[in-house]
């Protein structure tokens, strides 16, 4: 017979993921933040410029996607898994504000 599995402490998790999805949020602010202070001090190009705006959006995106996850996450029932729609919407917006803050650095 084999031994019983310990039940899961159900507030921990999704704790712990509520907090990295805060984190992570707080990273795209800050990068999003420094590229506009980079292109104000630095008199962007008109490329700069539109990739200014466009990390602006981007970085809306990404708030979007991490304010439904975190109000999933709150609440009581237990949290439902990340669609693959949202982890690629939430990789797609990494990987763009990055992208526009090396267009905005040249």
């Amino acid at each position: 017979m084999p031994p019983p599995v310990p039940a899961r402490d159900p507030g921990l998790q999704p704790e712990r993921t509520r907090l990295a999805w805060r984190r992570t949020t707080l990273s795209c602010t800050v990068a999003a933040v420094l590229a506009a202070k980079q292109a104000a001090h630095q008199g962007s190009s008109p490329l700069g410029l539109v990739a200014l705006t466009l990390s602006g959006l981007v970085w809306l995106g990404f708030l979007a996607v991490a304010h439904r996850r975190i109000q999933t996450l709150s609440g009581a029932a237990p949290p439902r898994v990340l669609t693959v729609r949202a982890a690629i919407a939430t990789a797609a917006c990494t990987v763009a504000l990055a992208c526009f803050a090396l267009a905005i650095m040249f």
